[in-house]
């Protein structure tokens, strides 16, 4: 079996500099939606959760670079690292604050979270971010605009080293967090239910739309991993059936009356238009079905049911030939 590892970090107290409001909330979210893909079969197992909340519970600056240590000390399938709370930066790169901080710069450094995440035997390392100025992590501190990333590491962050992370109004959590749990639910998931580090940062982007924030994705990987499995959009047997549908990439599988059962009175005392075919309205369904997930389209009408009222055609999309392509090739 192999292994995933996770260290997850929520950061609300601190003793020294101003608390925060919902990043326990956030961690606890993060491990929820790791833990188990959708289906309930371990995703993360037993996933370590360190958070800090009171004085009688707090995260130290110590406690926080063993744990970090920990989970890229070994050659886990993937080794994935998540802290919300405070972020600092100075002219000598990022930090990231524990409950101990006491100017920003005493956390544990940007710098020494990538030399542990670079060194690391696992085979994919991610380090996930929502804190102010988390986009700094992998910068080399002395050229700004030069990344040091291995290969096989993801880094996904709030937002740029020059800015902040914005919370939830009401001290809901992290805006980020929250639309990262949402790509993990599902939102951000593939037609077979893989979500993917790019698939989140994806959807991440562009929920965010125009705002201030806008989060940064590095990455140094020939394939993306999946995160979690999500329910797929579509059954499976559906998707590999594409092939039997689609002869070929650029096949147009006609279409006519017989293929939609739904018709008006008139229609169907019609004498001229073909009665429903049980077999062909089967076939319509899985057609519509590659419709709603954009794989197929009609031609030259504006919805299917046009299409087989007016014995017209329809064919793949961009998106349907690639996944032709995959089925094709037994990928799927």
């Amino acid at each position: 079996m192999t292994t995933r590892k996770a260290l997850i970090v929520g950061v609300d107290y601190y003793e020294r500099i101003g608390g925060l409001t919902g990043c326990v909330n956030d961690a606890r979210s993060v491990r929820a939606v790791l833990e188990r893909n959708a289906d309930g079969s371990l995703n993360f197992p037993a996933p370590k959760l360190m958070l800090a909340d009171s004085p009688a519970r707090v995260v130290t600056k110590r406690q926080l670079r063993d744990g970090v240590r920990d989970v890229f000390d070994d050659d886990a399938e993937i080794a994935l690292v998540y802290f919300a709370g405070h972020g600092y930066i100075d002219a000598t790169g990022g930090f990231l604050c524990a409950s101990d901080a006491e100017t920003g710069d005493d956390g544990l450094s940007l710098q020494e979270l990538m030399a542990l995440a670079n060194k690391s035997p696992a085979k994919h390392r991610i380090i996930i971010l929502d804190s102010c100025h988390g986009g700094a992590v992998g910068n080399n501190p002395v050229a700004q605009d030069l990344a040091e990333i291995s290969d096989g590491l993801t880094i996904l962050t709030a937002s740029t080293a020059k800015q902040g992370a914005m919370e939830v109004s009401g001290g809901g959590g992290g805006v980020f967090t929250r639309l990262l749990v949402d790509a993990l639910d599902g939102a951000a998931a593939n037609l077979v239910g893989d979500i993917t580090p790019g698939s989140v940062y994806a959807h991440i982007d562009q929920s965010l739309g125009p705002w201030a924030q806008r989060p940064v994705f590095k990455t140094n990987v020939k394939r993306f991993v999946s995160l979690r499995r999500a329910e797929p959009p579509i059954a499976l047997r559906e998707l590999r059936a594409l092939t039997t549908y689609f002869p070929t990439a650029n096949h147009r599988y006609q279409l006519d009356p017989s293929y939609e059962p739904e018709r008006s009175p008139e229609q169907s005392a019609d004498p001229t238009i073909p009665e429903p075919d049980p077999e062909h309205t089967a076939a319509f369904r899985v057609l519509q079905n590659y419709v709603s997930v954009n794989l197929v389209r009609p031609v030259g009408a504006p919805h299917m049911w046009h299409a087989a009222m007016g014995s017209k055609a329809c064919e793949l999309t961009v998106l349907g030939k690639h996944y032709w392509k995959l089925v094709h090739e037994d990928l799927i």
